[in-house]
């Protein structure tokens, strides 16, 4: 295994971590929420809590508004998806299944959980973290 040292950028890895990790905390400390994406998102699609609506939109908001942010200040990374709208679709179904079977997804177990020590998290984050090791594994190296 060699590293592309050309597309190799660890100081915008190391601040995007920081950002998130600042983010959660954040989100923590002032509203007593976690950050995990799939429930702040799951929240705004069923009925919610009195003060509960305008700061789950306000972070969807920020995650989508995000790059045009980042725009301002470089080049956004080009982006080549070499899959079919169909794979995406079923791509996306079932990372909401997915989801919903682990009681939350990688953003909520992995940043938010692990840094609380949740046991469920941290056998969350092993799960998710084997299987993509084993997935790109056998497209790597057995079906590719």
């Amino acid at each position: 295994m060699t590293i592309d040292w050309t597309h190799f950028t660890p100081l915008t890895a190391l601040s995007g971590g920081l950002l998130i990790g600042l983010s959660a905390a954040v989100l923590l400390l002032f509203n007593g929420r976690i950050a995990g994406i799939s429930g702040i998102v799951g929240g705004l699609l069923q009925r919610y809590r009195a003060g509960d609506f305008a700061w789950r939109v306000a972070f969807v908001l920020g995650l989508v508004l995000a790059p045009a942010l980042y725009r301002v200040f470089g080049e956004l990374p080009e982006s080549q998806i070499d899959a079919s709208s169909t794979t995406l679709i079923l791509a996306g179904l079932l990372v909401g299944f997915g989801s919903r079977l682990g009681s939350g997804c990688t953003s909520g177990h992995g940043v938010c959980g692990l840094s609380r020590r949740s046991p469920r998290s941290m056998v969350a984050t092993a799960t998710f973290m084997a299987t993509g090791f084993i997935t790109v594994y056998l497209i790597r190296h057995l079906f590719g």
